[in-house]
């Protein structure tokens, strides 16, 4: 089924979502527009790594809709998502250890898509000149940080048209955290549209146009970051430890 999506590459409605008889979200509704960023964020434990399985089929949704270009998507299988345009960054990486770089960028390769930015590996080493280096070097022998980029890297392999990023900061040193912000600006540029999960609003600040909050599963505010950096109220009570 097709439905009109103006300007969203991507439209969340009264998303659901249950892990055994847990009610984890309830009627969770977000849109990612063409060419933006958008932070999903929360502490820890609110709901934003389910909010991204849903969407990514990972996690089957009990009620509502996921809209991706205009197509309803809920309870497709994964691969059928991902062939449809949208990567999905994990939080945990899960990048092949026993294969190098290339071989791993291999595994994410899908033909080119109109209207999305076209990805090779000569393209993707330029912005990630530091796995250039790597590019014969096997996944395992990795740090956090170059195993984190490697995973989006193969992710954009895949030709998306639109990527979820599920914690991308967590774990990782400041300097790389830096880096990754200005990765994330580069694909911006390049005319990619990013939904990010994220506690850490500093970063997130650096990167993202608008901000959703999630609390218990429940989307509790939405806004620009601009907005957001206003609303102390807010900030205090969804986002401070």
């Amino acid at each position: 089924m097709n439905t009109g999506a103006g300007n969203d590459i991507l439209a969340v409605r009264g998303l659901h979502a249950y892990y055994g008889r847990a009610h984890i979200l309830a009627d969770v509704g977000l849109e990612l527009r063409r060419g933006e960023v958008v932070a999903l964020l929360g502490r820890n434990g609110a709901g934003k790594s389910t909010t991204m399985k849903s969407i990514m089929g990972l996690v089957r949704p009990a009620k509502g809709e996921i809209v991706l270009r205009g197509k309803q998507v809920q309870g497709l299988e994964p691969y059928r998502i991902a062939r449809l345009g949208l990567g999905y960054v994990p939080e945990d990486r899960r990048v092949f250890a026993d294969l190098t770089v290339m071989e791993n960028l291999e595994v994410g390769r899908q033909p080119q898509r109109r209207d999305a930015p076209e990805w090779t590996s000569e393209r993707l080493f330029t912005l990630f000149p530091k796995l250039a280096e790597m590019r014969d070097r096997p996944a395992g022998r990795m740090s956090g940080g170059e195993q984190q980029m490697l995973t989006i890297v193969r992710t954009l392999m895949g030709n998306p048209r639109a990527l979820l990023l599920d914690e991308p900061s967590e774990g990782l040193a400041p300097v790389i955290v830096e880096q990754m912000a200005n990765t994330i600006l580069d694909l911006k540029n390049q005319g990619l549209s990013i939904l990010l999960s994220e506690q850490n609003l500093h970063f997130s600040t650096l990167v993202s146009d608008r901000a959703y909050i999630i609390e218990k599963g429940r989307i509790r505010y939405e806004g620009t970051m601009e907005e957001l950096a206003r609303n102390e109220e807010v900030r205090a009570a969804y986002l401070t430890v």
